[in-house]
């Protein structure tokens, strides 16, 4: 009787449990050596090892609006790779490797099946940095959320030698800034877009075919944040920062690794704008100005290095290009 009165009020339990028995497999398929815990501990275990002088690097993100793309489009194991990519990519602008995730999944009336699909792909981009996936909540919260709707959020930790630690404040003027493409809008601009093509009341618009894209509106939104820690792992050290470039902007992003008294000067011609930020911009009459404070522009990742450094790094990372240089700042904060 009780068990069908908490049902009655939102809260399934046989679902909850159903639910962990599917992400099992693909949550162990994470684990190392360094796991010491197993899945249903009321405490996540795991052994830091081969370090001299370690410093822990920790973040938190979740997803945001883009998890409405994947309730529309019924495409849920991409968002996974969203919440693991970002955390990753936060932790990277340190000079951090990527130890263990956790997960927080809080939704109104729970499918294990779905939740089964989030999971898998937050353990599929687990495994390609080699990151134990250790812990993680589901959360029934009926009357918080409304129907059919959900929240993801991911918790990381990632470690580096003290000595290793990318210090920003080595950066100077005539250092030379390196930029990595993205895959798209990553996890930033979404309610934007849901504003511009109206897409709370009709979705029509993400089945709709670009030849400039070279696929839908929709498949291209869906594409998951990139992972750069494979690409920058053996470029860490020739690096003084980075920059991971997330809401804000190019340049907004770029300021938080400067020092004070700099700032950075952007060839804008040294890239092609991907397609997809001009159909958007001109769908929406949006500003040039607004588009590069919301969007990447096709931008993920910047990177500050010394001018002697930088032909090597062009040369490690095929995809990469100079974008500009420190300056003198001109502001007269």
């Amino acid at each position: 009787m009780a068990a069908s009165s908490y049902r009655a009020a939102g809260v399934d339990l046989e679902a909850a449990s159903q639910a962990k028995d599917l992400f099992k497999q693909h949550v162990r398929s994470t684990f190392g050596s360094h796991v010491l815990s197993d899945i249903g501990s009321f405490g996540s275990l795991f052994e830091l090892q081969g370090y001299e002088n370690p410093v822990l690097v920790a973040s938190t993100d979740g997803v945001g609006t883009k998890i409405k793309l994947a309730f529309w489009l019924d495409r849920y194991d991409t968002i996974g790779h969203d919440v693991v990519n970002q955390s990753v990519n936060d932790i990277l602008a340190n000079g951090a490797r990527p130890l263990f995730f956790l997960d927080y999944i809080a939704v109104d009336k729970l499918d294990p099946y779905t939740s089964e699909k989030i999971v898998k792909g937050i353990a599929e981009a687990c495994r390609k940095v080699n990151c134990a996936l250790i812990g993680g909540e589901i959360a029934q919260m009926p009357g918080v959320y409304t129907e059919g709707s959900f929240d993801l959020v991911g918790f990381i930790v990632g470690v580096t030698e003290r000595k290793s630690l990318l210090d920003n404040s080595t950066i100077q003027i005539e250092d030379v800034l390196i930029a990595l493409p993205s895959s798209g809008l990553h996890t930033n601009g979404y309610s934007l877009v849901r504003k511009i093509y109206q897409l709370e009341e009709d979705t029509s618009a993400l089945d709709v075919y670009y030849q400039d894209l070279g696929r839908t509106l929709g498949e291209s939104l869906i594409e998951p944040h990139l992972s750069y820690w494979p690409t920058l792992e053996p470029a860490i050290p020739f690096l003084k920062g980075m920059a991971h470039i997330t809401g804000g902007g190019l340049i907004e992003n770029i300021k938080r690794i400067i020092p004070k008294g700099m700032e950075p000067k952007i060839n804008y011609r040294s890239w092609k704008v991907p397609p997809l930020f001009e159909i958007i911009r001109t769908r929406g009459h949006i500003e040039d100005s607004e588009m590069w404070s919301v969007f990447n522009m096709g931008v993920g990742m910047v990177l500050a290095c010394d001018p002697s450094k930088a032909n090597s790094l062009l040369d490690m990372i095929p995809e990469s290009w100079k974008i500009g240089k420190i300056v003198k700042s001109v502001s007269t904060e």
